[in-house]
Protein backbone atom coordinates (compact mmCIF):
# COMPACT_ATOMS: atom_id res chain seq x y z
CA UNK A 1 0.00 0.00 0.00
CA UNK A 2 1.29 3.65 -0.93
CA UNK A 3 2.24 5.87 2.11
CA UNK A 4 0.63 8.53 2.54
CA UNK A 5 3.10 11.27 1.82
CA UNK A 6 1.45 14.43 4.11
CA UNK A 7 0.40 15.81 7.46
CA UNK A 8 -2.61 14.68 9.07
CA UNK A 9 -5.27 17.29 8.69
CA UNK A 10 -4.89 20.21 11.84
CA UNK A 11 -1.50 19.16 12.63
CA UNK A 12 1.60 21.05 11.01
CA UNK A 13 5.07 20.98 10.31
CA UNK A 14 7.34 24.22 10.94
CA UNK A 15 10.66 23.95 8.22
CA UNK A 16 13.34 25.63 9.29
CA UNK A 17 12.93 29.38 9.37
CA UNK A 18 9.57 29.06 10.91
CA UNK A 19 10.89 26.54 13.29
CA UNK A 20 13.58 29.32 14.22
CA UNK A 21 10.98 31.90 14.89
CA UNK A 22 8.67 29.70 16.93
CA UNK A 23 11.84 28.60 19.43
CA UNK A 24 12.90 32.47 19.06
CA UNK A 25 9.93 33.26 20.59
CA UNK A 26 9.75 30.30 23.38
CA UNK A 27 13.17 31.31 24.55
CA UNK A 28 11.96 35.25 24.61
CA UNK A 29 8.70 34.24 26.48
CA UNK A 30 11.00 31.68 28.96
CA UNK A 31 13.26 34.70 29.83
CA UNK A 32 10.37 36.29 31.05
CA UNK A 33 9.10 33.97 33.34
CA UNK A 34 11.97 33.28 34.60
CA UNK A 35 13.01 36.68 35.25
CA UNK A 36 9.96 37.20 37.12
CA UNK A 37 10.69 33.96 39.66
CA UNK A 38 8.18 31.47 38.07
CA UNK A 39 9.15 27.64 38.35
CA UNK A 40 8.50 25.87 35.03
CA UNK A 41 6.24 22.89 34.96
CA UNK A 42 5.88 19.98 32.40
CA UNK A 43 3.27 17.14 32.18
CA UNK A 44 2.71 14.31 30.44
CA UNK A 45 0.98 14.21 27.22
CA UNK A 46 -1.10 11.06 28.23
CA UNK A 47 -3.58 11.85 31.15
CA UNK A 48 -5.75 8.94 32.53
CA UNK A 49 -9.36 9.22 31.11
CA UNK A 50 -10.86 10.35 34.19
CA UNK A 51 -8.83 12.77 35.22
CA UNK A 52 -9.87 14.91 31.68
CA UNK A 53 -13.58 13.76 31.57
CA UNK A 54 -16.42 15.55 33.04
CA UNK A 55 -13.98 19.20 33.43
CA UNK A 56 -14.54 20.95 30.42
CA UNK A 57 -18.39 20.64 29.20
CA UNK A 58 -19.94 18.14 26.80
CA UNK A 59 -19.18 19.98 23.89
CA UNK A 60 -15.55 20.30 24.51
CA UNK A 61 -15.34 16.97 25.80
CA UNK A 62 -15.92 15.37 22.24
CA UNK A 63 -13.01 17.63 21.23
CA UNK A 64 -10.64 14.96 23.71
CA UNK A 65 -8.96 12.51 22.15
CA UNK A 66 -8.95 10.12 24.09
CA UNK A 67 -8.06 6.08 23.37
CA UNK A 68 -7.01 2.34 25.19
CA UNK A 69 -3.40 2.43 24.86
CA UNK A 70 -1.57 -1.32 24.81
CA UNK A 71 -2.09 -2.19 28.38
CA UNK A 72 -5.80 -1.60 28.46
CA UNK A 73 -5.65 1.50 30.19
CA UNK A 74 -8.34 4.58 29.05
CA UNK A 75 -5.55 7.47 28.41
CA UNK A 76 -6.10 10.71 26.78
CA UNK A 77 -4.08 13.37 25.43
CA UNK A 78 -3.66 17.24 26.96
CA UNK A 79 -6.50 19.10 26.01
CA UNK A 80 -5.48 21.93 28.02
CA UNK A 81 -2.91 22.71 31.09
CA UNK A 82 -4.99 24.02 33.90
CA UNK A 83 -6.20 19.97 34.50
CA UNK A 84 -3.03 18.47 34.47
CA UNK A 85 -1.98 21.78 36.95
CA UNK A 86 -4.51 20.90 39.23
CA UNK A 87 -3.56 17.40 39.12
CA UNK A 88 -0.04 18.64 40.08
CA UNK A 89 -0.92 20.73 42.80
CA UNK A 90 -3.22 17.88 44.47
CA UNK A 91 -0.42 15.07 43.54
CA UNK A 92 2.47 17.27 44.92
CA UNK A 93 0.66 19.41 47.57
CA UNK A 94 3.57 18.53 50.24
CA UNK A 95 6.50 19.46 47.87
CA UNK A 96 5.32 22.96 46.60
CA UNK A 97 5.81 26.28 47.15
CA UNK A 98 3.13 28.44 48.56
CA UNK A 99 1.79 30.60 46.08
CA UNK A 100 2.99 28.74 43.71
CA UNK A 101 4.34 30.33 40.48
CA UNK A 102 4.61 28.04 37.74
CA UNK A 103 4.76 28.67 33.75
CA UNK A 104 4.15 25.77 31.14
CA UNK A 105 4.70 25.70 27.29
CA UNK A 106 4.03 22.81 26.08
CA UNK A 107 1.30 21.32 23.05
CA UNK A 108 -2.46 20.51 23.34
CA UNK A 109 -4.65 18.56 21.48
CA UNK A 110 -8.24 19.19 20.48
CA UNK A 111 -9.63 16.98 17.27
CA UNK A 112 -11.22 20.59 16.47
CA UNK A 113 -12.69 20.65 13.14
CA UNK A 114 -9.28 21.98 11.01
CA UNK A 115 -9.95 26.11 9.82
CA UNK A 116 -8.14 28.86 9.60
CA UNK A 117 -6.60 29.49 13.27
CA UNK A 118 -7.79 26.67 14.37
CA UNK A 119 -5.58 23.32 14.85
CA UNK A 120 -5.66 20.40 16.06
CA UNK A 121 -2.29 20.42 17.86
CA UNK A 122 -0.85 23.77 19.21
CA UNK A 123 1.29 25.10 22.21
CA UNK A 124 -0.44 26.84 25.25
CA UNK A 125 1.94 29.42 27.03
CA UNK A 126 0.21 29.48 30.58
CA UNK A 127 1.03 31.24 33.77
CA UNK A 128 -0.34 31.46 37.28
CA UNK A 129 0.01 31.77 40.90
CA UNK A 130 -1.56 29.70 43.20
CA UNK A 131 -1.75 30.28 46.46
CA UNK A 132 -2.46 34.01 47.10
CA UNK A 133 -5.44 36.15 47.32
CA UNK A 134 -3.51 39.10 47.41
CA UNK A 135 -4.11 41.79 44.76
CA UNK A 136 -0.01 42.00 44.41
CA UNK A 137 -0.98 38.24 42.71
CA UNK A 138 -2.98 39.57 40.38
CA UNK A 139 -1.01 43.10 39.18
CA UNK A 140 1.93 40.98 39.02
CA UNK A 141 -0.02 38.47 36.86
CA UNK A 142 -0.78 41.95 34.59
CA UNK A 143 2.84 43.38 34.78
CA UNK A 144 4.34 39.36 33.43
CA UNK A 145 2.14 39.60 30.80
CA UNK A 146 2.83 43.09 29.72
CA UNK A 147 6.49 42.30 29.95
CA UNK A 148 6.48 39.14 27.93
CA UNK A 149 5.53 41.41 24.82
CA UNK A 150 7.39 44.18 25.70
CA UNK A 151 10.36 41.61 25.21
CA UNK A 152 8.95 40.12 22.08
CA UNK A 153 8.90 44.11 20.79
CA UNK A 154 5.47 45.07 20.75
CA UNK A 155 5.13 48.55 22.06
CA UNK A 156 1.72 48.51 21.90
CA UNK A 157 -0.06 45.58 23.78
CA UNK A 158 -2.89 47.12 25.86
CA UNK A 159 -4.39 44.94 28.79
CA UNK A 160 -8.37 45.18 28.97
CA UNK A 161 -9.34 44.38 32.19
CA UNK A 162 -12.48 44.28 34.06
CA UNK A 163 -13.97 43.07 37.63
CA UNK A 164 -15.94 39.90 37.03
CA UNK A 165 -17.85 40.37 40.50
CA UNK A 166 -18.98 43.96 39.30
CA UNK A 167 -20.16 42.45 36.17
CA UNK A 168 -22.42 39.58 37.88
CA UNK A 169 -23.65 42.18 40.64
CA UNK A 170 -24.96 44.30 37.08
CA UNK A 171 -26.51 41.30 35.95
CA UNK A 172 -28.25 40.41 39.10
CA UNK A 173 -29.52 44.15 39.45
CA UNK A 174 -31.46 43.30 36.71
CA UNK A 175 -33.35 40.40 38.55
CA UNK A 176 -31.67 38.37 35.77
CA UNK A 177 -31.80 34.66 37.04
CA UNK A 178 -29.46 32.65 38.06
CA UNK A 179 -29.73 29.99 35.56
CA UNK A 180 -28.95 32.64 32.79
CA UNK A 181 -26.55 34.74 34.00
CA UNK A 182 -23.40 32.85 31.99
CA UNK A 183 -25.24 32.93 29.13
CA UNK A 184 -25.83 36.42 29.61
CA UNK A 185 -22.12 36.59 30.47
CA UNK A 186 -21.22 35.16 27.30
CA UNK A 187 -23.71 37.41 24.88
CA UNK A 188 -21.80 40.43 26.43
CA UNK A 189 -18.56 38.62 25.86
CA UNK A 190 -19.49 39.53 21.97
CA UNK A 191 -19.09 43.05 22.05
CA UNK A 192 -16.35 43.67 20.24
CA UNK A 193 -17.85 42.16 17.43
CA UNK A 194 -21.33 42.93 17.47
CA UNK A 195 -23.19 46.12 17.86
CA UNK A 196 -24.95 47.12 20.86
CA UNK A 197 -28.02 46.80 19.05
CA UNK A 198 -27.11 42.85 17.94
CA UNK A 199 -26.67 42.05 21.54
CA UNK A 200 -29.53 43.41 22.74
CA UNK A 201 -31.19 41.13 20.33
CA UNK A 202 -29.22 38.09 20.98
CA UNK A 203 -30.20 38.91 24.84
CA UNK A 204 -33.80 39.43 24.00
CA UNK A 205 -33.90 35.80 22.48
CA UNK A 206 -32.34 34.39 25.70
CA UNK A 207 -35.84 35.89 27.40
CA UNK A 208 -34.08 38.81 28.58
CA UNK A 209 -36.57 41.85 28.94
CA UNK A 210 -35.42 44.63 26.06
CA UNK A 211 -35.48 47.47 28.50
CA UNK A 212 -33.42 45.21 31.12
CA UNK A 213 -30.78 44.65 27.90
CA UNK A 214 -30.54 48.17 27.57
CA UNK A 215 -30.46 49.62 31.33
CA UNK A 216 -27.41 47.12 31.84
CA UNK A 217 -25.32 47.95 28.96
CA UNK A 218 -26.35 51.16 30.20
CA UNK A 219 -25.04 50.87 33.34
CA UNK A 220 -22.14 49.06 32.40
CA UNK A 221 -20.65 51.37 29.97
CA UNK A 222 -20.87 54.36 32.63
CA UNK A 223 -19.53 52.01 35.91
CA UNK A 224 -16.06 52.85 37.09
CA UNK A 225 -13.54 50.61 38.32
CA UNK A 226 -14.28 48.51 41.54
CA UNK A 227 -12.36 49.15 44.62
CA UNK A 228 -10.45 45.80 43.98
CA UNK A 229 -9.95 46.41 40.85
CA UNK A 230 -8.46 49.70 41.47
CA UNK A 231 -5.77 48.28 43.88
CA UNK A 232 -4.85 45.64 41.44
CA UNK A 233 -4.53 48.62 38.59
CA UNK A 234 -2.25 50.66 40.91
CA UNK A 235 -0.08 47.96 41.70
CA UNK A 236 0.30 47.06 38.30
CA UNK A 237 1.33 50.32 37.48
CA UNK A 238 4.18 50.26 40.25
CA UNK A 239 5.39 47.10 38.87
CA UNK A 240 6.04 48.69 35.62
CA UNK A 241 2.88 48.69 33.29
CA UNK A 242 2.35 52.15 31.91
CA UNK A 243 -0.81 53.17 32.77
CA UNK A 244 -1.78 54.68 28.96
CA UNK A 245 -1.61 50.19 29.05
CA UNK A 246 -4.24 49.50 31.03
CA UNK A 247 -7.90 50.34 29.90
CA UNK A 248 -10.55 49.45 32.15
CA UNK A 249 -13.51 47.99 29.94
CA UNK A 250 -16.18 47.26 32.07
CA UNK A 251 -17.85 45.41 29.14
CA UNK A 252 -15.36 42.83 28.92
CA UNK A 253 -16.76 39.41 30.13
CA UNK A 254 -14.82 36.52 28.96
CA UNK A 255 -17.04 33.56 28.15
CA UNK A 256 -15.56 31.16 30.63
CA UNK A 257 -17.67 30.56 33.89
CA UNK A 258 -14.35 29.88 36.45
CA UNK A 259 -13.87 33.68 36.72
CA UNK A 260 -14.20 35.30 40.48
CA UNK A 261 -12.09 38.54 39.99
CA UNK A 262 -9.72 40.28 37.60
CA UNK A 263 -10.47 39.33 33.88
CA UNK A 264 -8.29 40.62 31.60
CA UNK A 265 -7.41 40.17 27.87
CA UNK A 266 -4.61 41.54 25.47
CA UNK A 267 -5.03 43.49 22.67
CA UNK A 268 -2.63 44.42 19.91
CA UNK A 269 -4.13 47.72 17.86
CA UNK A 270 -2.37 46.79 14.49
CA UNK A 271 -3.86 43.19 14.78
CA UNK A 272 -7.36 43.79 14.82
CA UNK A 273 -7.95 40.14 14.68
CA UNK A 274 -8.79 39.47 18.23
CA UNK A 275 -7.42 39.40 21.67
CA UNK A 276 -3.53 37.50 21.77
CA UNK A 277 -4.82 36.23 24.99
CA UNK A 278 -5.29 36.53 28.19
CA UNK A 279 -6.61 35.41 31.84
CA UNK A 280 -7.57 36.25 35.24
CA UNK A 281 -8.82 35.29 38.85
CA UNK A 282 -10.21 31.66 39.51
CA UNK A 283 -10.55 31.09 43.00
CA UNK A 284 -12.83 27.76 42.87
CA UNK A 285 -11.26 26.20 39.73
CA UNK A 286 -8.71 23.95 41.66
CA UNK A 287 -10.69 22.77 44.40
CA UNK A 288 -13.56 22.17 42.04
CA UNK A 289 -11.14 19.71 39.78
CA UNK A 290 -8.81 18.23 42.63
CA UNK A 291 -10.37 18.76 46.19
CA UNK A 292 -7.69 21.16 47.47
CA UNK A 293 -8.37 24.55 48.03
CA UNK A 294 -5.73 26.58 45.97
CA UNK A 295 -6.93 30.48 44.86
CA UNK A 296 -5.05 31.18 41.56
CA UNK A 297 -4.87 33.81 39.18
CA UNK A 298 -2.99 33.44 35.41
CA UNK A 299 -3.46 33.92 32.07
CA UNK A 300 -3.13 32.15 28.38
CA UNK A 301 -1.08 33.80 25.79
CA UNK A 302 -2.05 32.90 22.44
CA UNK A 303 0.81 31.62 20.96
CA UNK A 304 -0.11 31.21 17.54
CA UNK A 305 -1.73 34.46 17.31
CA UNK A 306 1.19 36.63 18.82
CA UNK A 307 2.97 34.30 16.36
CA UNK A 308 1.00 35.97 13.17
CA UNK A 309 0.98 39.41 15.17
CA UNK A 310 4.84 39.51 15.01
CA UNK A 311 4.99 38.53 11.67
CA UNK A 312 2.37 41.40 10.60
CA UNK A 313 4.59 43.99 12.27
CA UNK A 314 7.91 42.24 11.26
CA UNK A 315 8.88 42.15 14.83
CA UNK A 316 10.77 38.79 14.30
CA UNK A 317 14.79 39.65 14.25
CA UNK A 318 16.81 37.75 11.70
CA UNK A 319 17.44 34.29 12.58
CA UNK A 320 20.29 32.30 11.17
CA UNK A 321 19.34 28.44 9.90
CA UNK A 322 21.94 26.39 9.70
CA UNK A 323 25.31 26.33 9.89
CA UNK A 324 26.96 30.76 9.12
CA UNK A 325 30.37 28.55 7.86
CA UNK A 326 30.79 26.09 5.42
CA UNK A 327 34.18 24.62 5.01
CA UNK A 328 35.33 23.60 1.77
CA UNK A 329 38.22 21.44 0.66
CA UNK A 330 40.23 19.39 -1.56
CA UNK A 331 41.20 15.91 -0.75
CA UNK A 332 44.85 16.69 0.00
CA UNK A 333 43.58 19.05 2.62
CA UNK A 334 40.56 17.13 3.71
CA UNK A 335 41.86 16.21 7.59
CA UNK A 336 43.37 19.98 7.78
CA UNK A 337 39.67 21.21 7.11
CA UNK A 338 37.74 18.86 9.78
CA UNK A 339 40.74 20.33 11.94
CA UNK A 340 39.73 23.76 11.58
CA UNK A 341 35.78 22.94 11.42
CA UNK A 342 36.34 21.62 14.66
CA UNK A 343 38.31 24.52 15.71
CA UNK A 344 35.90 27.41 14.45
CA UNK A 345 32.56 25.34 16.40
CA UNK A 346 34.89 25.31 19.42
CA UNK A 347 34.80 29.40 18.85
CA UNK A 348 30.60 29.37 19.08
CA UNK A 349 30.91 29.69 15.41
CA UNK A 350 28.45 27.53 13.38
CA UNK A 351 30.45 25.47 10.63
CA UNK A 352 30.08 22.56 8.74
CA UNK A 353 32.16 20.59 6.48
CA UNK A 354 31.05 19.75 3.11
CA UNK A 355 30.11 16.45 2.80
CA UNK A 356 29.31 16.26 -1.26
CA UNK A 357 30.77 13.64 -2.97
CA UNK A 358 32.40 15.34 -5.90
CA UNK A 359 35.17 18.14 -4.73
CA UNK A 360 34.70 20.06 -7.60
CA UNK A 361 35.13 23.69 -6.01
CA UNK A 362 31.98 25.06 -7.76
CA UNK A 363 29.84 22.27 -6.38
CA UNK A 364 31.01 23.18 -2.45
CA UNK A 365 30.12 26.74 -2.81
CA UNK A 366 26.69 25.89 -4.62
CA UNK A 367 26.01 23.87 -2.02
CA UNK A 368 26.98 26.34 0.40
CA UNK A 369 25.14 29.03 -1.18
CA UNK A 370 21.61 27.10 -1.28
CA UNK A 371 21.35 26.46 2.47
CA UNK A 372 21.83 29.67 3.05
CA UNK A 373 25.89 29.86 4.86
CA UNK A 374 26.99 33.74 4.68
CA UNK A 375 30.20 32.11 4.29
CA UNK A 376 32.46 29.94 2.91
CA UNK A 377 36.10 28.98 3.59
CA UNK A 378 37.92 27.45 1.25
CA UNK A 379 41.47 25.58 2.20
CA UNK A 380 43.57 24.49 -0.84
CA UNK A 381 46.98 23.33 -0.81
CA UNK A 382 48.24 26.74 -1.54
CA UNK A 383 46.50 28.36 1.37
CA UNK A 384 47.66 25.22 3.82
CA UNK A 385 51.18 26.00 3.00
CA UNK A 386 50.81 30.02 3.73
CA UNK A 387 48.88 29.26 6.70
CA UNK A 388 45.54 31.22 5.66
CA UNK A 389 42.32 30.19 3.91
CA UNK A 390 39.96 31.93 1.61
CA UNK A 391 37.06 33.46 3.04
CA UNK A 392 34.59 33.79 0.79
CA UNK A 393 31.33 36.11 1.59
CA UNK A 394 28.41 34.63 -0.09
CA UNK A 395 26.18 37.47 -0.30
CA UNK A 396 28.74 40.29 -1.19
CA UNK A 397 30.77 37.84 -3.49
CA UNK A 398 33.72 39.22 -2.27
CA UNK A 399 36.69 37.17 -0.83
CA UNK A 400 39.82 37.82 1.47
CA UNK A 401 42.64 35.56 2.53
CA UNK A 402 42.61 35.74 6.68
CA UNK A 403 45.21 33.94 8.61
CA UNK A 404 43.85 30.23 9.92
CA UNK A 405 45.15 31.64 13.65
CA UNK A 406 42.81 34.64 13.16
CA UNK A 407 39.85 32.84 11.56
CA UNK A 408 37.61 32.14 15.03
CA UNK A 409 38.05 35.89 15.82
CA UNK A 410 37.12 36.84 12.19
CA UNK A 411 33.88 35.07 12.18
CA UNK A 412 33.06 35.98 16.28
CA UNK A 413 33.67 39.80 15.28
CA UNK A 414 31.03 39.94 12.23
CA UNK A 415 27.52 40.00 12.61
CA UNK A 416 25.97 36.75 11.57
Amino acid sequence: MKTTLQTLKGFRDFLGPEAARRNWMIEQIRSVFERYGLEPLETPSLEYQELLLGKYGAEAEKLIYRFDDNGGRQVAMRYDQTVPMARVIAQYQNELSNPYKRYQIQPVWRAEKPQKGRYREFYQCDADIIGSTSVLADAEILSLYYAIYRQLGVSSICLKVNDRMQLLDAIKAQNIADSQVMSVIQTIDKLDKLTMAQVITQLEQKGIEADSAETLLGSLQESKPSKQLSKIIESAIALGVPESAIVFDPTLARGLDYYTGLIFEGIIPEYPVGSVGGGGRYDNLIKDLSGVNAPAVGFGLGFDRTYEALEKLSLFPALPVGPRVVVCYFEETKKDALLLTTKLRSSGVATAPYMGESLKMDKQLKYADKIGAGWAVILGEDELQAQVALVKNLKARSQKSVKLEELPAHFNNLIF
